[in-house]
Protein backbone atom coordinates (compact mmCIF):
# COMPACT_ATOMS: atom_id res chain seq x y z
CA UNK A 1 0.00 0.00 0.00
CA UNK A 2 1.59 3.40 -0.75
CA UNK A 3 2.51 5.74 1.76
CA UNK A 4 2.16 9.12 1.26
CA UNK A 5 3.46 10.87 4.99
CA UNK A 6 5.69 9.90 7.35
CA UNK A 7 5.82 10.94 10.73
CA UNK A 8 5.13 10.81 13.90
CA UNK A 9 1.84 10.90 16.12
CA UNK A 10 1.98 11.84 19.85
CA UNK A 11 -0.40 12.25 22.68
CA UNK A 12 0.91 13.30 25.87
CA UNK A 13 5.00 11.58 26.11
CA UNK A 14 3.98 8.88 23.98
CA UNK A 15 5.35 9.23 21.01
CA UNK A 16 4.61 6.78 17.88
CA UNK A 17 6.20 6.46 14.40
CA UNK A 18 3.46 5.85 11.51
CA UNK A 19 2.81 6.53 7.85
CA UNK A 20 -0.34 7.35 6.46
CA UNK A 21 -1.72 5.32 3.06
CA UNK A 22 -4.96 5.86 1.46
CA UNK A 23 -8.15 4.20 2.85
CA UNK A 24 -10.19 4.56 -0.13
CA UNK A 25 -9.72 4.74 -3.77
CA UNK A 26 -11.55 6.93 -6.74
CA UNK A 27 -13.23 4.13 -9.12
CA UNK A 28 -15.28 6.89 -11.39
CA UNK A 29 -14.49 5.79 -15.18
CA UNK A 30 -13.14 8.51 -16.53
CA UNK A 31 -14.28 9.61 -19.74
CA UNK A 32 -12.03 11.78 -22.04
CA UNK A 33 -13.35 14.13 -24.38
CA UNK A 34 -12.63 13.91 -28.30
CA UNK A 35 -13.13 16.36 -31.69
CA UNK A 36 -16.10 14.54 -32.60
CA UNK A 37 -14.50 14.91 -37.02
CA UNK A 38 -11.67 13.30 -36.36
CA UNK A 39 -11.82 11.54 -32.65
CA UNK A 40 -8.43 13.21 -31.57
CA UNK A 41 -8.30 13.99 -27.92
CA UNK A 42 -9.36 17.43 -27.26
CA UNK A 43 -6.30 19.65 -25.12
CA UNK A 44 -6.69 22.51 -23.23
CA UNK A 45 -3.94 25.16 -22.83
CA UNK A 46 -3.45 27.51 -20.07
CA UNK A 47 -4.14 30.57 -22.40
CA UNK A 48 -3.65 34.72 -20.93
CA UNK A 49 -6.68 36.51 -22.30
CA UNK A 50 -5.43 39.14 -22.28
CA UNK A 51 -1.90 38.41 -23.96
CA UNK A 52 -3.79 35.74 -25.74
CA UNK A 53 -0.86 33.22 -26.04
CA UNK A 54 -0.20 30.55 -23.87
CA UNK A 55 1.67 30.64 -20.77
CA UNK A 56 4.51 28.11 -19.54
CA UNK A 57 4.21 26.76 -15.70
CA UNK A 58 7.22 28.55 -15.10
CA UNK A 59 5.38 32.34 -15.66
CA UNK A 60 2.36 31.34 -13.65
CA UNK A 61 2.14 32.70 -9.80
CA UNK A 62 -0.24 31.90 -7.16
CA UNK A 63 -2.27 35.19 -5.79
CA UNK A 64 -5.20 35.89 -3.47
CA UNK A 65 -7.87 37.97 -5.18
CA UNK A 66 -9.14 40.07 -1.91
CA UNK A 67 -11.20 41.95 -4.19
CA UNK A 68 -12.62 42.00 -7.50
CA UNK A 69 -9.64 42.23 -10.29
CA UNK A 70 -6.90 43.10 -7.04
CA UNK A 71 -4.52 40.47 -6.31
CA UNK A 72 -1.95 39.66 -3.26
CA UNK A 73 0.80 37.46 -5.46
CA UNK A 74 2.64 35.38 -3.41
CA UNK A 75 6.28 33.37 -4.19
CA UNK A 76 6.67 30.42 -4.31
CA UNK A 77 9.43 30.60 -1.71
CA UNK A 78 7.12 31.81 0.72
CA UNK A 79 4.77 28.87 0.37
CA UNK A 80 7.66 26.34 0.34
CA UNK A 81 8.85 27.74 3.68
CA UNK A 82 5.61 28.12 5.40
CA UNK A 83 5.13 24.22 4.21
CA UNK A 84 7.97 23.18 5.41
CA UNK A 85 7.60 24.81 8.99
CA UNK A 86 4.49 22.88 9.42
CA UNK A 87 4.64 19.98 7.47
CA UNK A 88 7.94 19.30 10.15
CA UNK A 89 4.97 19.57 13.26
CA UNK A 90 4.58 15.74 14.38
CA UNK A 91 0.45 14.73 14.33
CA UNK A 92 -0.25 15.84 17.75
CA UNK A 93 -3.78 14.59 19.80
CA UNK A 94 -5.24 17.49 21.46
CA UNK A 95 -8.18 16.32 22.86
CA UNK A 96 -9.94 12.85 23.12
CA UNK A 97 -14.22 12.78 22.81
CA UNK A 98 -16.75 10.70 21.71
CA UNK A 99 -17.38 9.27 18.59
CA UNK A 100 -21.09 9.52 18.29
CA UNK A 101 -20.32 13.60 19.59
CA UNK A 102 -19.02 14.20 16.16
CA UNK A 103 -21.52 14.67 13.58
CA UNK A 104 -21.29 13.12 10.00
CA UNK A 105 -21.08 16.06 8.33
CA UNK A 106 -17.55 17.07 9.17
CA UNK A 107 -16.23 14.08 7.56
CA UNK A 108 -13.90 14.24 4.56
CA UNK A 109 -11.11 11.61 4.25
CA UNK A 110 -10.24 8.67 5.62
CA UNK A 111 -6.42 7.55 6.03
CA UNK A 112 -5.43 3.99 7.51
CA UNK A 113 -1.85 4.41 10.08
CA UNK A 114 0.50 1.86 10.01
CA UNK A 115 3.70 1.95 12.78
CA UNK A 116 7.14 3.18 11.26
CA UNK A 117 10.29 1.51 12.27
CA UNK A 118 10.28 1.00 15.96
CA UNK A 119 6.34 2.06 16.33
CA UNK A 120 4.47 -1.34 16.76
CA UNK A 121 4.89 -1.01 20.55
CA UNK A 122 3.10 2.00 21.12
CA UNK A 123 1.31 1.79 18.54
CA UNK A 124 -0.49 -1.18 19.88
CA UNK A 125 -0.92 0.64 23.23
CA UNK A 126 -2.90 3.73 21.36
CA UNK A 127 -5.34 1.40 19.71
CA UNK A 128 -5.91 -0.78 22.67
CA UNK A 129 -6.55 2.38 24.78
CA UNK A 130 -8.90 3.65 22.12
CA UNK A 131 -10.70 0.21 22.38
CA UNK A 132 -10.67 0.24 26.04
CA UNK A 133 -11.92 3.82 26.54
CA UNK A 134 -14.58 3.73 23.72
CA UNK A 135 -13.20 7.09 22.59
CA UNK A 136 -11.74 8.90 19.90
CA UNK A 137 -8.52 11.35 19.34
CA UNK A 138 -8.66 14.49 17.78
CA UNK A 139 -5.29 15.43 15.74
CA UNK A 140 -3.70 18.23 13.74
CA UNK A 141 -1.53 17.15 11.09
CA UNK A 142 -0.76 19.07 7.60
CA UNK A 143 -1.10 17.17 4.38
CA UNK A 144 -0.69 18.59 1.11
CA UNK A 145 0.06 22.06 2.47
CA UNK A 146 -3.29 22.36 4.11
CA UNK A 147 -3.64 22.41 8.31
CA UNK A 148 -5.87 18.99 9.15
CA UNK A 149 -8.10 18.60 11.81
CA UNK A 150 -8.42 14.60 12.14
CA UNK A 151 -10.17 11.80 14.36
CA UNK A 152 -8.17 8.68 15.30
CA UNK A 153 -9.88 5.68 15.59
CA UNK A 154 -9.86 2.16 15.53
CA UNK A 155 -11.21 0.24 12.41
CA UNK A 156 -10.86 -3.63 11.55
CA UNK A 157 -7.78 -3.63 14.27
CA UNK A 158 -5.99 -0.67 12.37
CA UNK A 159 -5.61 2.41 13.60
CA UNK A 160 -7.31 5.04 11.11
CA UNK A 161 -7.46 8.83 10.54
CA UNK A 162 -10.36 10.74 9.38
CA UNK A 163 -9.90 14.44 8.32
CA UNK A 164 -12.92 16.05 9.29
CA UNK A 165 -13.47 20.02 8.39
CA UNK A 166 -13.70 22.44 10.34
CA UNK A 167 -16.65 24.58 11.79
CA UNK A 168 -16.43 27.59 9.77
CA UNK A 169 -16.06 25.36 6.31
CA UNK A 170 -19.01 23.81 7.35
CA UNK A 171 -22.19 25.75 5.42
CA UNK A 172 -25.04 26.85 7.87
CA UNK A 173 -28.22 24.70 8.17
CA UNK A 174 -30.25 27.42 8.53
CA UNK A 175 -29.19 29.49 5.29
CA UNK A 176 -30.98 26.05 3.36
CA UNK A 177 -33.83 27.93 1.30
CA UNK A 178 -37.28 27.02 1.59
CA UNK A 179 -36.99 24.61 4.98
CA UNK A 180 -40.48 24.38 6.66
CA UNK A 181 -40.49 25.71 10.43
CA UNK A 182 -42.78 23.40 11.43
CA UNK A 183 -43.86 19.57 11.19
CA UNK A 184 -47.84 19.66 9.14
CA UNK A 185 -48.35 16.06 9.03
CA UNK A 186 -50.93 14.35 10.91
CA UNK A 187 -50.31 11.59 13.33
CA UNK A 188 -51.72 9.18 10.37
CA UNK A 189 -49.37 9.90 7.94
CA UNK A 190 -46.17 9.73 10.65
CA UNK A 191 -47.20 6.33 11.94
CA UNK A 192 -47.49 5.23 8.46
CA UNK A 193 -44.05 6.51 7.74
CA UNK A 194 -42.68 4.84 10.72
CA UNK A 195 -44.58 1.46 10.00
CA UNK A 196 -42.63 1.74 6.85
CA UNK A 197 -39.27 2.64 8.20
CA UNK A 198 -39.61 -0.52 10.75
CA UNK A 199 -39.88 -2.84 7.51
CA UNK A 200 -37.55 -1.16 5.30
CA UNK A 201 -34.55 -1.59 8.68
CA UNK A 202 -31.78 -3.97 8.78
CA UNK A 203 -28.26 -4.50 9.06
CA UNK A 204 -26.16 -2.01 7.95
CA UNK A 205 -23.92 -5.00 5.18
CA UNK A 206 -21.68 -2.67 2.92
CA UNK A 207 -21.07 -5.24 0.60
CA UNK A 208 -24.46 -5.53 -0.67
CA UNK A 209 -24.52 -1.61 -2.42
CA UNK A 210 -23.05 -1.77 -5.17
CA UNK A 211 -22.24 1.45 -8.02
CA UNK A 212 -24.81 0.21 -10.33
CA UNK A 213 -24.21 2.97 -13.07
CA UNK A 214 -20.76 2.41 -12.58
CA UNK A 215 -21.58 -1.30 -13.45
CA UNK A 216 -23.74 -0.45 -16.22
CA UNK A 217 -21.00 2.01 -17.55
CA UNK A 218 -18.49 -0.82 -17.92
CA UNK A 219 -20.89 -3.28 -19.22
CA UNK A 220 -21.95 -0.66 -22.15
CA UNK A 221 -18.11 0.24 -22.54
CA UNK A 222 -17.40 -3.24 -23.46
CA UNK A 223 -20.28 -4.37 -25.37
CA UNK A 224 -19.18 -1.68 -27.95
CA UNK A 225 -15.46 -2.41 -27.52
CA UNK A 226 -16.30 -6.53 -28.83
CA UNK A 227 -18.30 -5.16 -31.04
CA UNK A 228 -16.05 -3.47 -32.84
CA UNK A 229 -17.41 -0.34 -32.20
CA UNK A 230 -14.49 1.53 -31.66
CA UNK A 231 -12.45 4.92 -33.06
CA UNK A 232 -8.69 5.75 -33.88
CA UNK A 233 -8.01 9.32 -33.45
CA UNK A 234 -6.90 10.45 -37.00
CA UNK A 235 -3.26 10.94 -37.10
CA UNK A 236 -2.10 14.85 -37.20
CA UNK A 237 -0.40 15.66 -40.82
CA UNK A 238 3.05 16.83 -40.78
CA UNK A 239 4.38 17.92 -43.78
CA UNK A 240 8.35 17.53 -44.25
CA UNK A 241 10.60 19.26 -45.31
CA UNK A 242 11.65 17.65 -48.25
CA UNK A 243 7.72 18.21 -48.89
CA UNK A 244 8.02 22.03 -48.15
CA UNK A 245 11.41 22.68 -49.97
CA UNK A 246 9.83 21.00 -53.30
CA UNK A 247 6.83 22.77 -52.90
CA UNK A 248 8.60 26.69 -52.52
CA UNK A 249 11.27 25.49 -55.35
CA UNK A 250 8.01 24.95 -57.76
CA UNK A 251 6.36 27.88 -56.67
CA UNK A 252 9.73 29.85 -57.16
CA UNK A 253 10.02 28.44 -60.76
CA UNK A 254 6.29 29.16 -61.52
CA UNK A 255 7.17 32.57 -60.91
CA UNK A 256 9.62 33.11 -62.79
CA UNK A 257 8.44 31.49 -65.99
CA UNK A 258 8.36 34.30 -68.54
CA UNK A 259 4.93 34.90 -69.58
CA UNK A 260 4.00 33.93 -73.29
CA UNK A 261 2.97 36.62 -75.56
CA UNK A 262 0.99 36.43 -78.30
CA UNK A 263 2.13 38.04 -81.13
CA UNK A 264 -0.39 40.79 -82.92
CA UNK A 265 -1.78 39.59 -86.44
CA UNK A 266 -0.34 41.70 -89.42
CA UNK A 267 -3.52 43.38 -91.18
CA UNK A 268 -3.61 42.38 -94.71
CA UNK A 269 -2.56 45.24 -97.03
CA UNK A 270 -5.20 46.40 -99.55
CA UNK A 271 -5.09 45.21 -102.71
CA UNK A 272 -4.46 47.33 -105.77
CA UNK A 273 -6.19 48.20 -108.89
CA UNK A 274 -3.38 46.06 -110.96
CA UNK A 275 -3.98 43.40 -108.49
CA UNK A 276 -7.04 43.04 -109.10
Amino acid sequence: MHTIWKGSISFGLVNIPIKLHAATEDKDIKLRTLHKECHSPIKYEKVCPVCEKEVKNEDIVKAYEYTKGKFVVLDNEDLENLKKENEDKAVEIIDFVKMEQIDPIYFDKSYYMSPHEGGSKAYSLLRKALEESQKVGLAKMVIRSKEQLGVIRVYENTLIMETIHYPDEVRKAGDVPNVPNEDKVTQKELDTAILLIDQLTTEFEPEKYKDDYRTALLELIESKRTGKEVVTAKPKETATNVTDLMAALQASIDRTKPKKTVAPRKKAAPKTKKQA
